[in-house]
């Protein structure tokens, strides 16, 4: 098993039938579109938890800075494949990106979570031992 980062627009489609798994209603244009421009203006990395030759897991995530924060890492992304859950993908991977931060000197990690995803809220609280420390709002902003 290996972490690898995924930069090239080859690399960031192969992530996409497990990232698809998490993000429905992402086309593989729009995905790599988002990719590519949250890479070049938001800091965005992407990384696949890799098993033999099969990508298993994957992470988005992006170094931040917020006075609530301070230095942080932002999970945007989290997914292990539907037929590989259970086995540790997630937990490693996530272990990955918390190591990444300590050592790029980001005191934190923080996610949100959607309000239905009760098994991953499990995960993050028992398993990884995340608090859980605010509700995320939006509104979506029509043209």
């Amino acid at each position: 098993m290996n972490v690898m980062e995924l930069k090239t627009e080859k690399e960031i489609l192969s992530a996409f039938p497990v990232m698809s798994q998490l993000r429905t209603h992402l086309d593989e244009k729009m995905y790599v579109e988002l990719v590519n421009e949250a890479m070049e203006k938001d800091s965005y990395r992407l990384f696949a938890l890799i098993d033999g030759e099969k990508i298993v897991a994957v992470t988005g995530f992006k170094p931040m800075i917020t006075l609530y924060y301070g230095r942080f890492v932002w999970v945007c992304d989290l997914v292990t494949d539907a037929a590989a859950r259970s086995r540790g993908y997630g937990e490693k991977l996530l272990e990955f990106v918390q190591e990444w931060a300590d050592e790029n000197g980001y005191g934190q990690v923080a996610l949100s979570s959607g309000l239905q995803r009760e098994g991953a809220h499990r995960f993050y609280e028992e398993k990884m031992g995340y608090e859980r420390v605010s509700f995320v709002f939006k509104n979506s902003l029509h043209s």
